[in-house]
């Protein structure tokens, strides 16, 4: 039996990622200081948590390094993220 979700359950990666990780970890020197201990451009990253990016395999597994939250985790949200108007998504 499959369980419908509603559209408004789901959010994207990136911004979870920016909202409850990021922010409060209060990392001085912001964004750019982030992006070079991640190993990434400043643009990707600010693509991702501001919900313009998708978010990939490499990135999850940076984060998981860098801030312990499982790779497999943010893959599963990704996986489970609607873009507005595109409707409700079902899951088994």
């Amino acid at each position: 039996m499959a369980i419908r979700l509603h559209s408004s359950v789901y959010v994207h990666p990136g911004k979870w990622l920016a909202e409850e990780i990021v922010a409060p970890a209060k990392i001085k020197g912001g964004l750019t200081r982030l992006s070079a201990g991640l190993g990434v451009t400043r643009q990707a990253l600010s693509a991702l948590l501001n919900g313009r990016a998708d978010l990939s395999a490499n990135m999850a597994v940076r984060f998981e390094k860098a801030f312990g939250i499982r790779a497999d985790t943010l893959m599963r949200m990704q996986a489970c993220t609607i873009w507005p108007g595109s409707g409700p998504m079902k899951t088994s």
